[in-house]
């Protein structure tokens, strides 16, 4: 079930990245593309909180569905997304990466493993129930703010 999601998830990347790329005339596409993905991150775990807290009505194949798209996109490679010279010291206000993501040390691959991982176990019980959820997404969120905490600006 996970290779026709992983097929999904792919095109959907692909069609939100040519849509950021194509909606801009200017701007880094490496950092188009980075945030096209986040914002598939976000769309998905959207759907799974508000499941997680009532505030959206539990639908068992819609929560499958999230979570194999999280774990499809946790799978895919960012490498081209990250390009060296496109922080927010190089870029400003165009990106919140942090230099720090790129130095020598950086764990953000370690921590891009751990949210795999996080992500597969939600994908292996998203569809047991609205009870499953939150313990699952734990761990997802906290793969996600260990690398925002240490590779992203705040808000200002």
């Amino acid at each position: 079930m996970l290779k026709p999601t992983l097929i999904l998830a792919t095109s959907a990347l692909v069609f939100a990245s040519g849509i950021a790329i194509a909606g801009g005339h200017g701007g880094n596409p490496a950092v188009k593309a980075r945030k096209a993905h986040m914002q598939l991150y976000s769309h998905n775990l959207g759907i799974l909180g508000g499941m997680a807290k009532g505030e959206i009505e539990y639908d068992a194949d819609a929560a499958s569905a999230a979570a194999n798209n999280l774990a499809s996109l946790s799978t895919l490679s960012q490498r081209s997304y990250w390009a060296p010279g496109t922080s927010n010291a190089e870029l400003g206000e165009e990106t919140r990466a942090l230099p720090a993501i790129w130095e020598a040390g950086s764990k953000a691959g370690e921590i891009g493993g751990q949210l795999a991982e996080a992500a597969e176990a939600l994908a292996a019980v998203a569809g047991d129930g609205q009870e499953s959820l939150g313990p699952a997404l734990g761990g997802v969120g906290q793969a996600c703010g260990a690398c925002h905490k240490a590779y992203r600006q705040e808000n200002n």
